[in-house]
């Protein structure tokens, strides 16, 4: 189970890479794409955490940082390939996959600070609870670390580029928006669990023998 979490874990942070670039509207609030996704990256560390400790909680997060590294670079290279004449929807592609400068490196450092912090106050929760008490642990570590990862993200990727009050706008529509996906995903993070501690092989009964 831990491999195909893994899995996912890194497949949601390269897609919430490119999701970023679609704006949608709720409630007069617009808000990127990719705030559906990459808040369920912090429900499976905190899975993986969960069930498999904090070390591996860690090499996740890590793991994570790297492959999207290596996905901006890929990226990168692919925008920057001569595009054939038959190819007709360069622009689109650049505008779709080529994120600033800035935009990127704000991901990157607001993903590790709040992915690590995520993992932390999970597991000083655990060690006090034991395995009691998911639920307060998987949305007191995401809430936090959310709002961290917020801060961070929209200071670094905006700070100085639209008006102050503009700017704690962004912070507070995106957090509230996140909150709640936190809240919504806490019965998945039980069911993840339950999922995740069963005995992936089982004892096969021999044939008996005549």
């Amino acid at each position: 189970m831990l491999i195909y979490l893994n899995a996912l874990f890194t497949g949601l942070l390269v897609i919430s890479n490119v999701l970023g670039v679609k704006l949608f509207a709720v409630g007069g609030f617009v808000l990127p794409a990719a705030v559906i996704v990459y808040v369920i990256t912090y429900l499976i560390t905190d899975v993986i955490g969960e069930v498999y400790g904090k070390d591996a909680a860690r090499k996740t997060v890590q793991a994570g940082f790297v492959t999207q590294l290596l996905a901006m670079l890929f990226i990168v290279i692919a925008i920057q390939l001569p595009a054939a004449p038959v190819f007709a929807g360069q622009i689109e592609f650049e505008t779709v996959l080529g994120g600033s400068f800035r935009v990127m490196l704000a991901s990157l450092v607001s993903y590790l600070a709040s992915q690590n912090l995520d993992v932390s106050i999970f597991h000083s929760l655990k060690q006090k609870h034991g395995t009691r008490k998911l639920w307060l642990r998987n949305n007191l570590s995401t809430m936090t670390s959310q709002l961290l990862d917020t801060i961070v993200f929209v200071t670094i990727a905006f700070g100085g580029t639209v008006p102050f009050g503009v700017l704690i706008g962004m912070i507070g529509s995106q957090y509230l928006f996140k909150v709640l996906i936190a809240f919504i995903d806490t019965p998945i993070a039980y069911l993840l669990v339950k999922l995740a501690k069963k005995p992936e092989t089982k004892q096969l009964t021999p044939f008996p023998s005549k």
